[in-house]
């Protein structure tokens, strides 16, 4: 087979696509790099299922240790398993980017595989995978109204004199210093996908990323364009979505009034559906002698309300709950519900009510993952838990699901900005958000719910943070309406979900999602604007019920105090054969642990305790000088004196002869074992030996 290729530059880093040397069995294979970083993208078609009324995408991202040069670090089990959260979020990163521009009414079956072959530590996996995908599903048989390419964009602050600069594509390192991860996902002229994570940075900053994330895209887009087009593969007809006029009619000639009550029903209730609409569905299949099934009169109704709530909103300015367009639904917040845990919150938002708890415990507890590029310690960890009965049906209860993940992804990034260092905050955090009931917008509810629990705990972040969804109808790049705060039958009928979260200064999260061929700049301009008066008005309802964070920690929270003692100190902490570190959790009813890097943890759910062992560390570690004075326990009595403990692990010489006034011929008519005395130090000899003297 002919090998194509070709190839750019990327901010001095080259980029390249190859075609024709990996998997040859199927639709099509591309193999992606940058720098050293390397993925295989494969597109494979399958029959179209006559049971399914949607595109049927799907799109794995697949990480293997090998393109890291890592073997898993478990003695059992050396196969990679189940994806990792890090792995499914790039999966979904690359699907959002796809999914739009492909027909709606295309059924065959389509699977997109990603894997990650090499890693350099330096280009950024999700961005090769992402424009590796791109190509190969341009390149493919599937008809797709690509290309798309995605970039990310870096912004150093300022420092002293110098500005602040937004950079390409930064490397690992340059990351560190980053106030900005930003990714892109464009067409030439629109904006497809955002996944942003920020350091409450200004608007417009982020707007300029996306302006120059979408100009460096449209160079990768003309590169697709010329591979694709020497690979040459036609494309699959398919046929246009066919939708029912008799069924439409008749909705028209009877069941308008009804449909719009059906729509009012459930605008105003977890999900969308209602019991008026299940009724009207069953109307038209009777009424039409059964001549559709049930699946044809749905997707009819479907079709005709999403266009009238269009209209509506349009035209009138006619949202289906009433509200005006920049409104948001009523706010109950409440902090503080359940009596043990460290910190909860109730944030409700019309009918999305979110429930967020925060655990704390010790810096031991942190999240460790393992992946191609190496391992990490996560010490903030987010969970969003959402069941059936959240959407107020019944069915079964699973794992997390892939939007769980990505939900909970997102309210993390959007919180992680604001928290205290671990020097300062020396805890692991744990926040899992409870769905109770959704209706619009849960994540950016576990985002303002989360904030909330953290300050209830006693976390002392930064700032709250507060998210909201934005919403789109139009009919025209001019002819547009954004929604504020758009409620699941929005979603559905609309045309995106844009969700962004911040502090009352700046940015910290953002992910978009749309349904439509992509947004232009102008409508980006006027989304972030009305998004950050949304967020401020929230921010402000949360401050009137807790605007600072508690002073102190739950009673129910361990205490946690991290020691870092000179590193030859370490071996006298631990004593011989940790003998002297067991003695002091023994004593003190503490957990202790010492970090490879040397730091010493200490928690436990008694403050004093901790502060006790604390206390005996630095006791340990500090250096004894002559003249200093100890009451501690004899160990030890021989012939010519006997052993005081001054600190654990630490002992000293009272001599016979530093015992009293007069001669001393047995000790143990002095002192006994065990018995508590007074010692002053009088000598410290050339080899670390300590000489006492008994205080009366």
């Amino acid at each position: 087979m002919k090998i194509i290729e070709d190839s750019i530059e990327i901010d001095g880093k080259k980029l390249k696509l190859q075609y024709g040397k990996m998997a040859p069995a199927v639709d099509m294979a591309v193999y992606a790099s940058l720098g050293d970083t390397a993925v295989l993208v494969t597109v494979a078609v399958g029959p179209e299922n006559p049971n399914i009324d949607y595109f049927p995408l799907m799109v794995d991202y697949v990480e293997k240790l090998y393109a890291g040069g890592l073997i898993k670090g478990s003695r059992w089990v050396k196969r990679e398993g189940r994806p990792s959260d890090e792995a499914v979020l790039i999966g979904r990163l690359i699907d959002r980017s796809l999914r739009p521009l492909f027909p709606k009414s295309f059924r065959k079956q389509v699977q997109v595989v990603v894997t990650l072959l090499s890693v350099d530590g330096d280009n950024a996996p999700e961005i090769v995978a992402a424009i590796g995908a791109s190509a190969a599903v341009c390149a493919s048989t599937i008809p797709w109204d690509g290309p798309i390419s995605t970039i990310k964009i870096g912004y150093i602050p300022a420092l002293e004199n110098k500005l602040g600069s937004l950079i390409i594509n930064p490397s690992e390192q340059e990351q560190e210093y980053s106030a900005l991860d930003l990714v892109v996902s464009s067409t030439k002229e629109k904006v497809i996908m955002i996944e942003t994570k920020a350091e409450a940075l200004d608007d417009q900053l982020v707007q300029e990323g996306i302006e120059m994330a979408k100009r460096e895209n449209g160079r990768i887009i003309d590169l697709i364009k010329k591979f694709a087009s020497r690979i040459g593969k036609a494309k699959l007809s398919f046929n246009e979505e066919e939708i029912q006029p008799e069924i439409i009619s008749l909705i028209k000639q009877k069941y308008a009034n009804g449909l719009e009550t059906a729509i009012k029903e459930a605008a105003a209730t977890a999900g969308s559906s209602s019991d008026g609409l299940n009724d009207i569905i069953d109307q038209i299949y009777e009424e039409t002698e059964k001549k559709f099934d049930k699946k044809q009169i749905i997707h009819a109704i479907e079709k005709y309300n999403y266009a009238n709530i269009k209209k509506n909103i349009l035209d009138k300015k006619l949202r289906p709950d009433g509200r005006k367009i920049d409104e948001i639904r009523p706010l109950n917040i409440e902090v503080g519900l359940l009596p043990r845990t460290h910190g909860s919150a109730i944030f409700q938002r019309g009918q999305t009510q979110v429930l967020s708890i925060v655990t704390l415990g010790s810096t031991t507890l942190e999240q460790l993952i393992e992946g191609p590029e190496g391992k990490e310690a996560k010490r903030y960890i987010h969970h969003y838990s959402d069941g059936p009965y959240s959407y107020g049906q019944v069915g079964r209860m699973f794992g997390p699901s892939r939007r769980a993940i990505g939900h909970g992804a997102l309210a993390e990034k959007a919180i992680e900005p604001v928290l205290p260092s671990t020097e300062a905050f020396p805890y692991a955090i744990r926040v899992v958000s409870e769905i109770l009931s959704e209706n619009g917008s849960s994540s950016m509810g576990s985002v303002c719910g989360s904030s909330l629990a953290l300050m209830d705990a006693g976390v002392p972040v930064k700032s709250p943070v507060a998210g909201i969804a934005m919403g789109l109808m139009s009919r025209s790049d001019d002819d547009y309406v954004v929604l504020t705060d758009i409620v699941g039958l929005e979603d559905f009928a609309g045309e995106m979900d844009f969700k962004i979260a911040g502090t009352a200064t700046g940015i910290t999260a953002i992910q978009l999602d749309v349904k439509n061929k992509g947004l232009t700049g102008r409508m980006i301009k006027e989304i972030f604007a009305r998004a950050k008066e949304a967020r401020l008005r929230i921010l402000e309802a949360m401050n009137a019920v807790l605007a600072q964070p508690e002073k102190e920690i739950s009673p129910y929270a361990p205490k946690v105090v991290v020691l870092t003692p000179p590193p030859d100190k370490i071996g006298e902490i631990i004593g011989p054969g940790g003998r002297n570190i067991r003695s002091l959790i023994a004593k003190t009813d503490t957990e202790i642990n010492v970090d490879d890097d040397g730091k010493v943890t200490i928690s436990g759910l008694d403050r004093e305790k901790v502060n006790q062992a604390a206390r005996a560390i630095e006791d340990i570690t500090r250096e004894i000088e002559v003249g200093e004075e100890f009451v501690g326990p004899v160990v030890r009595i021989l012939p010519f004196g006997a052993f005081v403990e001054l600190t654990p692990g630490k002992d000293g010489l009272v001599h016979v002869s530093k015992m009293g006034a007069g001669f001393v011929r047995d000790p143990g008519k002095v002192v006994k074992i065990g018995q508590v005395v007074k010692v002053k130090v009088v000598q410290i000899d050339n080899q670390g030996r300590i000489n006492l003297q008994l205080v009366k």
